[in-house]
Order: C-alpha cells, then sequence, then structure tokens
C-alpha cells in the first residue's frame, strides 16, 4: 500500500462522525425506496454505501447510488465495499468525476467535506441547488468555527471556514430550509485525527527504510476548525 492510500487505511469515514451520528443523519435524511441518492465529494462513499444498505435492509425494493469524486484509490475502496456489502447489480455506482461539473440530480444528496471544489461553503450551497430538486434534501457537511479562532488558525484557513452562525445564514441565502443541524463532538473529532494519524504510522513501521518515510513522519495535519457540522436541509423554500 502507498503512502497516499495509507493515510486513510484506519478511516471508516474522511470526517469527525461517529456510527451513531451517522445513523441519525441518515434517518432525518428519509431516504425512500425508489429515490435516488447522489454523493458529490464522496471519498470511499461510506456514507453513500450506508445510506442505500440502509434502505436494501428495510426491503421494498430498495433505491439506487452514485458516488462522485476524484480521488481514483478511494473511488476503487468504495467499489469494493460495495460488492462486499452485496450491493451490486448497479444499485451503486462511483464515477471519476469533478463534484461541481456534475449535473445529474438526485432525491437525495450527500456532500460531506467538500465545499472547497466549489470555492467555499456559500458557493457550495449554492451549486448544490442545482442538483437537488425542490422537495429534495442534502445532507451538507463541513467545518466551522463556534467560538471566535485564533489569529494563527484564522490565517491558516482564511474565509473558507465560516462561524456557524453564518453557514446557518447562507443556507438561508441559498434557498435552503435547515430541517436538523449538529456538530462534530470532541470525541469524534479526538478518533477522526487519531485514526487518520493511524494510517501514517501503520505505513511507517511497514517501510523502516523508505525515502518517504521521514518526510512523511515530520508531517503533520494542519490544526483543524473548532468543529463540524452536518445540515439535513431541505430545497423547498421559494427564492
Amino acid at each position: 500500500m502507498c503512502l497516499e492510500s495509507a493515510r486513510y487505511g484506519a478511516m471508516r469515514w474522511n470526517t469527525p462522525l461517529s456510527d451513531e451520528h451517522a445513523i441519525r443523519l441518515l434517518e432525518r435524511f428519509e431516504l425512500l425506496p425508489g429515490q435516488a441518492v447522489l454523493d458529490l465529494g464522496c471519498g470511499s462513499g461510506e456514507l453513500l454505501i450506508a445510506a442505500v444498505a440502509a434502505v436494501a435492509a428495510a426491503g421494498d425494493g430498495g433505491c439506487t447510488g452514485v458516488g462522485v469524486d476524484l480521488d481514483q484509490q478511494l473511488l476503487e475502496r468504495g467499489r469494493l465495499r460495495a460488492a462486499e456489502r452485496g450491493l451490486g447489480g448497479g444499485r451503486l455506482t462511483f464515477v471519476r468525476d469533478d463534484a461541481r461539473a456534475w449535473r445529474d440530480p438526485g432525491d437525495r444528496v450527500i456532500s460531506i467535506g467538500a465545499s472547497h471544489a466549489w470555492g467555499g461553503t456559500e458557493a457550495a450551497l449554492r451549486g448544490l441547488a442545482e442538483v437537488v430538486p425542490r422537495g429534495g434534501r442534502l445532507l451538507c457537511g463541513g467545518g466551522c468555527w463556534e467560538t471566535a479562532p485564533s489569529e494563527a488558525a484564522a490565517t491558516l484557513f482564511g474565509t473558507s471556514v465560516l462561524p456557524l452562525a453564518e453557514v446557518v445564514r447562507c443556507a438561508g441565502a441559498t434557498g435552503w430550509r435547515v430541517l436538523w443541524l449538529s456538530t462534530a463532538d470532541q470525541r469524534e473529532w479526538d478518533d477522526f485525527e487519531s485514526s487518520w494519524r493511524a494510517g501514517r504510522h501503520a505505513w511507517r513501521s511497514a517501510h523502516p527504510d523508505h525515502p518517504r518515510r521521514l518526510r512523511s513522519s515530520r508531517s503533520s495535519r494542519p490544526n483543524s476548525p473548532s468543529t463540524s457540522r452536518h445540515t439535513v436541509a431541505s430545497w423547498d423554500s421559494a427564492t
């Protein structure tokens, strides 16, 4: 396994999110049999797989899902995970493409940690409105500030990370009605950061003489925003 793949080797999803929290989010998502779910910036598509698997387990015909990302290695991982869950036969498709350029809509759309593809939170919310039909739902997640950031953190992230209140304002300004909002807790952040590092540590242990080992041991994940918000929103307000 290369270092790039190892980064995510110990992670289920690339966001501070517990299994319990993910289940609650998907319950609010209200994905129904026969609907199509789209995940833009899906990575390995773990949340997409969980959503489609939950509907399949309930019977009634299930639903279909499409995951879009530029990372071919993560897409391959998603395809393998989907096959392991018995979600073949066209139920789940993973496509290498730019999330920002995607135009095929979904009844339910997921976009977690991908707002940078559009250039920031507000631009992402505007762009995502183009692929969610009126009455559809969006599960959107990303970093935000719950308290004022330090000068160093503000310099590092610039204007790409917004205060939580500003995220809510942007949602309304771009035509979304927020149905449910939650933030990651400290344990979720701890697990997220630790699992990210665990993959790198495992790779270094397995490759003690590799020339990239020393460089990777010196690198560290940048300080993260104070929290990550996960929002279920409906595109059903008149604007």
